[in-house]
């Protein structure tokens, strides 16, 4: 099955090994690290790579965009808590990875590019009209920590592994190798790949004397909580912070990128940002351990905003793997400077001697919280147009949506509403928030499944904007079986550049050129043309029948919903977005 661990077939005894073709060696650097799958279209330069994978055990999964092929590779590493692998040719394909690495960059993601290239005798002549062929190392080094390239087959190993060393340490994120075309068939004599504690500083701890700092503060607080952010999701370390969170009998505040709910604290887990609860619970917040987040603009940089009011003499504890983070964005009491997945249960070591009692206002928070959902759910969902509220939309989509489910999600102003009206509290999310790129949802969706072995399955909620950048790709999911149900919600527009056009000009000043089209696109019929099933449902109460049927069929299926478009973009006044004038306070330094 894809996404389990695996024995390679090609793997020999040290004392059996002979040679190694430089993209065996490759592929046994990675295998060390734990990876396991490829992504990316095959040429001339990777086709024995590809070849070889597949004999090794590995999953290869060939998408239908370069672009695409990078947003899967991203949630399949958002998932294994490993680097994953991004293939791309020479020339155009690797020029067309180029939005995933930046993505990748901004979201903080370890994502490996391997990219081919003319061999350096093209590549060195003063010539013009060379096919398919650019300078690319030049191109993205802004948009990666590191790149390189193997000019000689005996660089393969120290140039891998720094690229395994780079983007897991420090704040994680993508490099590039690039891959000469002269050396793919070059052999090599090397002993059998080093584990990773041989090359690179793995999973480091923090400091003994700032740890018992910090559990001191705890200690002494009145209102402690935990700030936590998607880095705890991307490590696999939830069950960590849950010991640390019951020890700290404290509520678990969600940043908006990390709202994966941790198995068995669920209901302790609020928003920043979206919640009466969670407002609440900063203003009495007196000792903040910021765990797994940038603590960036969402979060107002931990002392804008919400931070301001109440207790705003709070301490401030960050467990955090690159120093050079440390007092950036805020000034900082107790750096814990090191890898979460050790760091947290030092912290938790330090605490169990004296446990702290829940704070006595959690079983109220709880309760209030879970009021506000419930209420949600009992709106009056009405619309002029008789199209559904995407409200409800959402309502119905995650309620249906199965306790194990993995969620993706996609779109501008359905991720909006998806932060006040989600009904469940899935262990796994997926979603671009940092870097806000549409089109990322079915790369995500698709990663993430193929890294769970395609055993859970997989809700991807989106608007019809963000699905059509890579619809085609729903021939992966059927390709690979997956179990996946997509719900778009079709609004025929660009919602919040509809919603941008009314606040910038008032309602019906312009015909907001270039943000609708045909509203004859019917996403079920699409699905159905892939190789996938294909559902059309018109009415809000529908919906929830139509996701439960399609997670019973087990084939990855696509729903259509019609949403009223003046409700999507927030009404003809932008007033009617659940929590946007919020929303808009993460941009409060900028101009927008």
């Amino acid at each position: 099955m894809y996404g389990e661990e695996k024995t390679p077939a090609a793997a020999v005894a040290s004392g059996e090994r002979g040679k190694v073709k430089v993209y065996q060696r490759i592929l046994e650097l990675l295998e060390a690290e734990g990876i396991n799958a490829v992504f990316g279209i095959p040429d001339p330069n990777f086709v024995h790579l590809f070849v070889e994978a597949e004999k090794r055990g590995w999953t290869v999964v060939t998408p239908h965009h370069e672009l695409s092929a990078g947003f899967m590779a991203e949630g399949y590493a958002r998932m294994t808590g490993r680097p994953a692998l991004c293939i791309a040719t020479l020339g155009p394909g690797i020029a067309l990875t180029a939005g995933s690495m930046m993505t990748s960059l901004v979201e903080n993601t370890p994502v490996i590019y391997l990219g081919g290239q003319r061999a350096r005798i093209t590549e060195q002549r003063v010539r013009r009209g060379r096919i398919q062929f650019i300078q690319q190392e030049p191109l993205f080094e802004n948009s990666v920590k590191w790149s390189a390239s193997i000019e000689y087959a005996e660089q393969t190993d120290e140039i891998v592994r720094h690229a395994l060393r780079v983007c897991q340490s420090g704040t994680p994120g993508p490099v590039y190798i690039e891959y000469p075309s002269h050396v793919i068939q070059q052999e090599l004599d090397v002993p059998p790949a080093l584990p990773p504690s041989s090359y690179r500083l793995f999973e480091p701890g923090a400091d003994g004397n700032a740890i018992a700092k910090a559990a001191e503060l705890i200690k002494g607080a009145e209102c402690p909580v935990l700030l936590v952010g998607h880095a705890v999701q991307c490590t696999r370390a939830g069950q960590k912070v849950r010991e640390l969170a019951e020890l700290m009998g404290c509520p678990i505040l969600q940043t908006s990128g990390g709202t994966a709910f941790i198995e068995g604290v669920e209901d302790r887990s609020f928003p920043y940002l979206f919640s009466d609860v969670g407002d609440e619970i900063v203003a009495k917040s007196d000792v903040v351990v910021a765990i797994g987040t940038e603590i960036g603009e969402p979060v107002h940089y931990g002392r804008g905003h919400l931070w301001t009011k109440g207790n705003t003499d709070r301490k401030w504890i960050y467990v955090e793997l690159d120093a050079e983070a440390i007092g950036q964005n805020r000034p900082i009491d107790v750096p814990l400077v090191g890898d979460l997945r050790t760091v947290v249960p030092q912290l938790s070591a330090a605490l169990k001697g004296s446990p702290r009692k829940e704070h006595p206002d959690l079983k109220r928070w709880i309760k209030e919280d879970a009021d506000r959902l419930a209420g949600l759910a009992k709106q009056e969902f009405k619309t002029e147009s008789g199209r559904v509220h995407t409200g409800q939309w959402v309502i119905e989509a995650t309620k249906a949506m199965p306790k194990n489910a993995i969620h993706a999600r996609d779109g501008g102003c359905t991720v909006i509403f998806t932060w006040t009206y989600l009904q469940s509290k899935p262990h796994d999310v997926v979603w671009n928030q940092n870097f806000g790129c549409l089109g990322t949802g079915l790369g995500y969706a698709i990663g993430a499944s193929i890294a769970d072995g395609g055993k859970r399955p997989v809700l991807l909620t989106t608007s019809d904007s963000a699905f059509l950048y890579h619809v085609s790709d729903l021939e992966v999911a059927h390709r690979f079986n997956l179990p996946l149900v997509v719900v778009v919600g079709v609004d025929n527009s660009w919602g919040l550049e509809v919603g941008v056009y009314k606040r910038t000009f008032g309602h019906g000043n312009t015909t907001e050129p270039g943000v609708h089209w045909s509203k004859d696109v019917r996403f079920d019929q699409i699905a159905k043309g892939l190789g996938c099933e294909g559902v059309y449902v018109e009415k809000g109460e529908d919906i929830s029948k139509a996701v439960a049927a399609a997670f019973e069929s087990g084939k990855p299926t696509v729903i259509h919903v019609p949403i009223d478009p003046v409700v999507n973009h927030g009404g003809n006044q932008n007033l009617d977005t659940p929590n946007y004038a919020r929303f808009r306070t993460w941009y409060a330094e900028g101009t927008q």
